[in-house]
């Protein structure tokens, strides 16, 4: 054989040469050798086609080559879709070349243009007797084939779609050529349709929950907490952003079968713009965000079409959900806004009430032990180290304050008390009833200072941790919680009054100077109990000050003698039913202070308590006039500042324990020294020192907050004789700002999240109906794999050359493109193609009617539907 041959390179297994085909009889179509013959080394044995028989002889009359081929083909084909068996038969002996354009084959002295000679063509002897002895076997073929036709214009290989003609084979009327053996639609009863739909219900259902949550922010409260909620806070977490992931991938699922399926009844309906590339990279954009940018140009063309815009913030709602839902919907501790409420504390005793108080003194010495002293010398003790406490507290707040050039005058702006209760608590008490002390002191030719200080009422510490209330802790969030509660309670206050002296002015209260003094001399020992004292003294200046006297129903005390420099005396009027407590105290340079210690309810203000891990805090907040949960709004007609006789019994208690008696036997102990040192110079107050009244009274705040543990959340008392047992809940008005897991941004710029969660909500609706209406599914031919095999089995067109090694580009992504199905063959081909008998296998086709077929009724109720939604 010679170079020239063109029938050689098949036969000797080059590699170069692409399809050739054997031309049967004249009823019979064209057969192509397979790749897999064609394609291979020339030693190599191809286990699939038996040719027998096989001479070859080479024609060289008039310098042509041909080679013939006799012998039989024997070829056993599976089961094809009309289950015909192509027997062996006698092929005629024709010429062997490669069919072009017209049905011309090659002969002469022409080379294919895609063949190669080898190297070893030379050696024809070799050649002839290796072709001689070749053989193929081959036990099944597919009945699909193709050979290529020849372009004249341009020379390029363009595949030519061939079917054997099962009449002049099988005698059957059937092509079996590419046939689709599945229908392009898939009815409401197929999985995939129900699993999707099923997808798209979930995702709907819980995107619109997700975005209830977050716009309703809910509170969790006792469901999830550290110790007995139902979660745990990272149980909650984690589910919560469980099920975001679920909708995120859910929602993906579902919009790219949308864009799918929207896509592909486009590209059928014949009235439709078609489909184009660059919107066949709708799909992953959502499963590849990166996409967009990676293949920006594709944007240019489909970013402002509808569907493009959908797509895009379909990409938007991918990208961010589950951030959205971890930042909007995700439980986070949270401090809510004030809530009122009622809530309810226990009550025991009356305000004050010595007896019980005593008897709840802790201490090992029993009554058994010290029947009578025991819960006496109990209560002074812890009296003594409270007050002692706040004191020293209070007066390092004065040099914070001196040092932060904060002093002031004006009692509103002056160092506020402080008080402690449990150890855990800091108490912050109030100023109230401030009145000018320069005008009292001019109104009363002496120097006047009348303070009165109110703290909060700690039966309201109590409450909050009552498991009545259901307030949640915070212990119960592994100490991160926190509460802010706002009572609408009486705060217990007292007030002291001082008022500057003359021994001859206070004569008639002082023992030592009555005449009975000459025969019965002070016996501190046996003071007063063994002297005859008057109820009322004789009259003093100072009796309208201090309201002594028949004419006001006060007793005044008296006092066994005047204190020496640095001492203080106590004392109570023998009036059983007393009201106040007295204090003479004498000053370095004997300047004499007379002053009254006092307790009642105040109407004007209201208890806060605030709750933490890190500590407690508890305040008054007074005579705020904007303030709702002021007592006095509670009940308008309560009495405000009646004196509490029983609290005198406590506050006696308190002051032994602080030796506010200790003149009495000139100890010059520290504390007389100290507040006799703060006795006031002026009618003005000093603004770098606390007077002697604001001293005592918070000394004595410890002694109001321990009476008001257990007492009554009114200003008056109802109940039976005290204490109460079982003790008895009582309700009071209350404003409560918690901190537990709760949904809901934590800044104002979190809000943006809430276009992700609508636009999700949106776009499953949209989905959603969608799927809905078109009850089915198309064959999704935006899916890469069914895209391939519709491109592999599709006729070629110049809207796409020169773009088989780069891709296309250009104009050629917005090319319109549409899917035809003809004789159950489905292809997609370019706008303007054609449609006719010619584009599939001319000499087949026109011999078969498949109107009647499950596909060719899709296909046609769908191309001739209105136009596309999107």
């Amino acid at each position: 054989m010679s170079r020239g041959d063109p029938f050689r390179s098949p036969m000797l297994g080059s590699d170069t040469f692409q399809s050739t085909t054997l031309p049967l009889d004249v009823n019979s179509t064209e057969i192509p050798l397979p790749p897999s013959v064609i394609h291979r080394s020339r030693d190599q044995r191809v286990p699939s086609i038996a040719l027998t028989d096989m001479d070859i002889h080479s024609d060289r009359s008039s310098g042509a080559q041909r080679e013939a081929v006799q012998g039989d083909i024997s070829y056993q084909g599976r089961a094809t879709p009309t289950s015909e068996v192509y027997q062996r038969q006698s092929i005629s002996r024709k010429p062997f070349g490669i069919s072009f354009d017209g049905d011309a084959s090659y002969t002469s002295n022409t080379l294919p243009p895609w063949t190669t000679p080898h190297a070893d063509d030379h050696d024809t002897t070799k050649d002839s007797q290796h072709e001689r002895n070749f053989s193929y076997s081959m036990s099944s073929m597919s009945s699909t084939l193709q050979s290529y036709e020849a372009v004249p214009d341009t020379e390029q290989m363009t595949p030519k779609i061939l079917a054997l003609n099962s009449s002049a084979h099988a005698g059957s009327g059937t092509p079996t050529f590419c046939r689709s053996k599945k229908n392009i639609y898939r009815g409401r009863g197929h999985w995939l349709y129900v699993t999707i739909l099923i997808l798209a219900f979930y995702s709907t259902t819980l995107s619109a929950l997700w975005l209830a949550v977050a716009a309703r922010k809910p509170r969790f409260g006792h469901m999830i907490n550290t110790s007995a909620g139902l979660l745990s806070p990272m149980n909650a977490s984690t589910l919560t952003a469980a099920f975001a992931k679920t909708i995120e991938l859910s929602f993906v699922t579902v919009f790219v079968a949308f864009v799918g399926q929207v896509l592909s009844r486009r590209a059928y309906i014949r009235q439709s713009k078609g489909i184009t590339i660059a919107e066949m990279s709708l799909k992953s954009w959502v499963t590849q965000p990166g996409t967009i940018f990676t293949s920006w140009h594709s944007l240019h063309y489909v970013g402002s079409s509808i569907l493009g815009c959908i797509s895009f913030l379909a990409v938007v709602v991918a990208v961010f959900y589950t951030t959205a839902s971890a930042t909007i919907v995700a439980p986070k501790l949270k401090l809510g806004a004030f809530e009122q409420r009622s809530l309810y504390g226990r009550v025991t005793s009356s305000f004050g009430n010595p007896g019980y108080i005593r008897g709840n003194c802790q201490t090992p010495i029993t009554a058994a032990m010290d029947k009578t002293y025991s819960g006496e010398t109990c209560i002074e003790i812890e009296h003594a180290g409270q007050a002692f406490h706040n004191f020293m507290e209070y007066l390092g707040n004065w040099v914070i304050d001196n040092n932060s050039h904060h002093e002031s005058s004006s009692m509103r702006r002056r160092t506020l008390p402080t008080a402690m209760l449990y150890d855990n608590t800091t108490v912050q008490g109030s100023w109230i009833n401030n009145r000018n002390g320069t005008e009292l002191s001019a109104l009363h030719g002496r120097m006047v200072n009348n303070i009165s200080m109110a703290m909060p009422h700690s039966g309201v510490f109590a409450a909050s941790k009552d498991p009545i209330n259901s307030i949640m802790q915070p212990q119960d969030f592994s100490g991160l919680g926190l509460f802010y509660l706002r009572a609408s309670v009486p705060s217990p206050a007292v007030n002291v009054l001082c008022a500057g002296v003359e021994r001859d002015e206070i004569a008639p209260l002082v023992y030592d100077t009555w005449p009975m003094a000459q025969n019965f001399p002070y016996n501190g020992s046996a003071w007063p109990d063994t002297y005859d004292l008057p109820s009322y003294a004789n009259q003093t200046p100072i009796d309208d000050l201090f309201e002594f006297g028949e004419k006001y129903g006060r007793e005044p005390p008296i006092f066994p003698k005047y204190p020496l420099p640095f001492n203080t005396i106590l004392r109570n009027t023998n009036d059983y039913d007393a009201d106040a407590l007295y204090v003479l105290a004498n000053s370095e340079y004997n300047q004499t202070v007379l002053c009254s210690i006092s307790a009642s309810f105040t109407t004007k203000c209201s208890t806060r308590f605030n709750a933490s891990m890190s500590g407690n805090s508890m305040s008054s907040h007074c005579e705020d006039p904007d303030d709702p949960l002021a007592y006095w709004r509670t009940y308008p007609n309560a009495n405000n500042g009646i004196r509490n006789p029983d609290w005198v019994n406590t506050a006696w208690s308190w002051a032994l324990g602080i030796n506010l008696n200790g003149g009495i036997s000139d100890s010059d102990d520290s504390i007389g020294r100290l507040l006799t040192q703060l006795i006031p110079n002026t009618s003005t107050l000093d603004p770098y020192l606390p007077s002697i009244s604001e001293a005592l009274a918070v000394l004595s705040g410890c002694a109001l907050l321990i009476s008001s543990l257990d007492a009554p959340f009114v200003h008056f008392w109802n109940y039976t004789t005290p204490p109460l047992a079982p003790p008895q809940y009582q309700e009071f008005p209350a404003s409560l700002s918690f901190q537990d897991y709760a949904s809901g941004g934590d800044e104002q710029w979190q809000g943006i999240f809430y276009v992700v969660l609508g636009l999700a909500l949106a776009l499953n609706l949209l989905c959603l109906g969608y799927f809905a209406r078109y009850k089915g599914l198309i064959t999704d031919f935006v899916e890469p794999r069914n895209l391939f095999a519709l491109a592999l089995n599709s006729p070629p067109s110049h809207e796409l050359a020169g773009a088989c090694g780069g891709g296309p580009e250009g104009e050629q992504l917005q090319s319109s493109w549409y899917i035809h199905v003809e004789n159950d063959h489905v292809a997609i081909q370019a706008k303007g193609a054609s449609q006719g008998p010619t584009a599939y296998s001319p000499a087949v086709r026109s011999e078969f009617t498949y109107e009647d077929s499950p596909i060719m009724k899709t296909y046609s109720k769908l191309s001739e539907s209105k136009q596309s939604l999107l």
